[in-house]
């Protein structure tokens, strides 16, 4: 349950030409354009239908499977309003029409349908209704619910009556559900792409935790044994060994603390990619021998889908350096450039030649990294040389 938010001071009405209307659908094309979360079209969907039609009231229903709304996101009700509502409806009535028939509906007062079933005491009243719904293919993504057409004050009768929607209107409110629907299906798909790059983080490493604290443990167990076989006829080596127990059970608590720290999701939406890369930079410097910094330069908030690629790029970067590079030091530094900004993980280990690596088919997360920088319209660079160290450069162009 979402609200946009309240447009309570009144709008003078617009004129309903071809010209206004379309003008009207594009900015509310553009709108809709430039959101990935799925919460925030739902939000820009219902705000933009409400002014692309000049109505008092919008509302958008995205069903269930249990006969309710999964989501119900209002514009044109205060929060005191909303709370005071109460429950999200169920799908009955004139609302139900909309999700499981494909036609439009236009009333000049919804009042008087043999479905209206009424309103809760805290509803604000309606009586011009026209509902749309949302569908791709033969699947009903959701409905738009619009009262009380606003009306410039030359068309109202003497009697204050509303003028109503138009077929116009009918006309404008297909035209943008349709392309609500691709929207919607959009964010939708981003959000699923999202939760399998998660997922598949996760499993690796999972995989990456089993295999390092295993060989820890295996090791350990190896020197625990041997310490118990010396304790009586080499006390000396016995201790010595004993050391070393210590020291394999620390590493293989570093590795655990690592591995659990990564596996939890980054707080992208609420801190923001330096904060993010911030605390897992600090982090991973404490759990590794290697030094690990990070630097930000002028960098503030990019495009979601940029700073989730940029963050996993980092978080692919730093686990080449620091498992396989034998890097005593790890810097990384987010900067800015232009609209965009950079990303530069750099390391002083043993390098790699970057061919060599390709033909031997092994990419150390390289094809990951430029695929994620293609696909929010950045670029990804290597430098690196056997003993030289490598630096893995992300840069996006920004929003």
């Amino acid at each position: 349950m979402s609200r946009p938010g309240p447009h309570s001071a009144a709008r003078p009405g617009r004129a309903s030409s071809p010209s206004v209307g379309l003008a009207a659908v594009s900015t509310a094309l553009l709108a809709m354009s430039r959101h990935l979360e799925v919460g925030d079209v739902l939000k820009t969907i219902t705000a933009s239908a409400r002014e692309l039609l000049d109505a008092e009231y919008a509302a958008l229903g995205v069903p269930d499977d249990r006969g309710g709304f999964a989501q119900f996101v209002v514009d044109g009700i205060s929060d005191e309003q909303w709370r005071a509502i109460g429950p999200l409806p169920r799908q009955h009535g004139i609302l139900a029409a909309m999700l499981h028939e494909e036609k439009a509906e236009r009333l000049a007062d919804v009042r008087q349908d043999p479905r209206f079933e009424g309103w809760p005491a805290a509803h604000p009243d309606m009586s011009d209704f026209l509902g749309m719904p949302i569908r791709d293919g033969d699947e009903t993504l959701g409905a738009l619910f619009l009262a009380n057409k606003r009306c410039p004050e030359v068309s109202l009768s003497r009697r204050g009556e509303r003028c109503g929607f138009t077929e116009h209107d009918e006309d404008l409110l297909r035209l943008f559900a349709q392309h609500a629907a691709i929207a919607l299906t959009n964010a939708r798909l981003y959000e699923r792409s999202r939760e399998l790059t998660i997922a598949e983080e996760r499993s690796r490493l999972a995989h990456e935790l089993h295999d390092a604290v295993s060989q820890k443990l295996f090791s350990l167990r190896l020197t625990a044994q041997a310490a118990a076989a010396l304790v009586d006829r080499d006390p000396a080596r016995a201790k010595g060994e004993l050391q070393q127990v210590a020291a394999l059970a620390a590493e293989a608590a570093d590795e655990l603390r690592a591995a659990v720290v990564e596996l939890r999701p980054a707080a992208l939406e609420e801190d923001g990619l330096a904060h993010t890369l911030r605390t897992h930079v600090q982090v991973l410097d404490r759990a590794h021998t290697a030094r690990v910094t990070f630097d930000n330069l002028g960098v503030r908030a990019l495009p979601p889908a940029q700073e989730e690629a940029l963050l996993r790029v980092a978080q692919e970067a730093l686990h080449n350096a620091l498992r396989h590079s034998g890097a005593g030091r790890v810097d990384v530094v987010l900067e800015r450039r232009d609209q965009g900004a950079v990303l530069r993980v750099s390391d002083d280990g043993r390098g790699f030649d970057p061919g060599l690596v390709r033909r031997a088919g092994r990419h150390l997360g390289l094809v990951s990294m430029r695929h994620r920088a293609n696909g929010v319209g950045g670029r990804l660079t290597v430098q690196s040389a056997p003993g030289e160290g490598a630096t893995i450069e992300m840069e996006v162009p920004g929003g």
